[in-house]
């Protein structure tokens, strides 16, 4: 089973270097993140604001719903567009998105393939304006953004949702990413709590590495019955350096960046953590503290996303054939914790 098995001593994972809730809340979120900052990075319209300076592309933002009465104009604005997104601007873990697939004549239908009305769209709005799904239950605004449509070489993989992409970013450096495959369990959305199947990626190549659902390791996702181990990202370099440049944009020392791959755009950001998840490291098969420790052991930071990500990815064990923009399209299996790899 491996050191996520049924049982293991607090020693053990220590030895293994597993970062736990309390180190990182305390040596990592309370230490490397300015609260000031923490306001771009709760609200999604104002980090999508922040990240465009640094040339950090998101989805098209279609409209902001910021009072109950604008709710009865909400079909005007998107009656050109085939599918888009409903999100709170200050929501969190997934709560309170929406996904519209398609709509004709009055009938919506979500991405899972379930029909929803336009009054329960409308209601879905009046809710998340009163705060039903914000951080702290305060009040907030709705961001409707155009629909993302993955890639198809990561579509095929997924069940019903668009996967994305975590990385956790320490001091401008990515550290550690997996790749989120929704599931039937996770009902469509790309989330590990409720069943999504997280995918360790190797930092040097972007090749698939591990693979869990339910923090049980697994080969094959459960819907679509492909391997896991021959997911390979292609321009993960590109993937790597946007995910640094964020750091610039927010200035957050510690957090997660979760990316998508559009069909038509490319890689485009979805949202920022600053108190990202653990569960990471189970995707992964890995501890995130020797990585972090490495970083911080640096007499001399690299000042640019670019330097940044060459040297993550030569910690991790990249050789210059693996740094190119498409790994191969068949990748063999990748370890990763295989021996040559220091990061």
């Amino acid at each position: 089973m491996g050191w996520w098995g049924e049982w293991i001593s607090p020693g053990r994972l220590n030895r293994l270097g597993i970062l736990n809730m309390n180190r990182r809340n305390i040596d990592y979120i309370a230490r490397y993140n300015d609260r000031g900052a923490f306001p771009l990075v709760d609200n999604k319209l104002l980090t999508k604001q922040a990240v465009a300076e640094y040339g950090v592309a998101t989805p098209a933002l279609l409209q902001v719903v910021r009072e109950q009465h604008e709710i009865g104009h909400f079909m005007e604005r998107v009656a050109n567009f085939d599918g888009f997104a409903i999100k709170p601007a200050k929501g969190s873990g997934g709560k309170g998105i929406l996904v519209i697939g398609s709509h004709r004549q009055g009938r919506f239908i979500k991405a899972s393939g379930a029909e929803i009305s336009l009054q329960e769209i409308e209601r879905h709005l009046s809710n998340l304006l009163a705060g039903l799904y914000s951080l702290g239950g305060a009040p907030d605004v709705a961001i409707v953004e155009a629909l993302v449509r993955s890639e198809p070489g990561l579509a095929r993989h997924s069940f019903q949702g668009v996967p994305d992409i975590r990385i956790i970013v320490f001091k401008g450096y990515p550290v550690m990413a997996m790749l989120r495959l929704a599931t039937r369990a996770s009902d469509g959305k790309a989330n590990l709590h409720q069943g999504a199947v997280g995918v360790g990626l190797d930092l040097a190549t972007g090749r698939a590495c591990n693979a869990v659902q339910f923090d049980r390791p697994l080969t094959h996702h459960p819907e679509t019955g492909l391997a896991l181990n021959s997911i390979a990202i292609e321009h993960w370099q590109h993937l790597l350096i946007m995910a640094s440049s964020c750091h610039e944009a927010i200035g957050l020392g510690y957090m997660g960046v979760d990316l998508v791959v559009d069909a038509q755009r490319g890689p485009l950001l979805l949202e920022l953590n600053a108190r990202p998840g653990l569960a990471i490291q189970i995707a992964n098969g890995k501890g995130l503290l020797p990585r972090l420790r490495a970083v911080e052991a640096l007499r001399r930071p690299h000042l640019t996303p670019e330097t940044r990500v060459e040297w993550a990815m030569q910690q991790a064990g990249a050789r210059p054939a693996e740094r190119g923009p498409s790994p191969a399209p068949n990748p063999t299996r990748v370890s990763c914790a295989d021996e040559h790899v220091r990061f």
